[in-house]
């Protein structure tokens, strides 16, 4: 059986972001909001909970799975960034975007693309997520939750909490959320390619 935390979605509650974030470095599997609808988490280096997580989505072995970072500037641990990628995150983040770059030593082999060893970087505008991740210290490794046989993520906790509850550590409930993909961002190469026009506006990018 899952914890259930209703956190305030403008001022969250400490002890309950230290709660969830003891969840997490033990192990655990947690459901949290971002700014385009649930998403599933746990920290980078646990395998397990990512299996875990897979298990859940029904994820063949070559989805490519996102690292939620708090802000930029744990962007060049985990990503080759150049300083015009840099300039344009710069003025584009936090927001709906899912950026993706050739990965650092620093990732894990399981999280990389298996042939271009990219990863997806995510700066979420959404002030659950970013206490969450400013309480943990690092970045949560991600995916949107999308229940299997599903297009869309899950955007109503209760729901979320009918369907996971046996499954996940914990579910951080951060209000209804309406469904907003994220714009996804292929900066891996020498241009600049749009995978998917979401919530994020594009201009800036072409």
């Amino acid at each position: 059986m899952s914890q259930f935390f209703y956190v305030h979605e403008v001022n969250p509650q400490p002890r309950l972001i230290n709660q969830a974030v003891n969840i997490l470095k033990n192990g655990g599997v947690i459901v949290y909001p971002t700014d385009s609808g649930y998403a599933l988490g746990c920290t980078i280096g646990n395998k397990d909970a990512m299996t875990r997580i897979a298990r859940i989505r029904q994820l063949g072995d070559n989805h490519e799975f996102t690292l939620v970072c708090r802000d930029l500037s744990e962007l060049s641990t985990y990503a080759r960034v150049d300083n015009q990628a840099f300039r344009l995150l710069k003025n584009n983040t936090p927001g709906p975007y899912t950026f993706i770059f050739k990965a650092t030593k620093e990732v894990p082999r399981r999280l990389q693309n298996e042939k271009k060893r990219t990863i997806g970087i995510r700066v979420p505008d959404n002030v659950i997520a970013a206490a969450l991740l400013e309480a943990l210290g690092e970045p949560l490794m991600s995916t949107t939750l999308v229940l299997p046989g599903n297009d869309v993520a899950e955007s109503d906790p209760e729901m979320i909490r009918d369907e996971l509850e046996h499954q996940v550590d914990a579910i951080v409930a951060g209000g209804y959320l309406g469904e907003k993909p994220t714009t996804v961002i292929d900066m891996s190469e020498d241009s600049i390619e749009i995978v998917r026009e979401g919530a994020g506006d594009i201009t800036a990018f072409l």
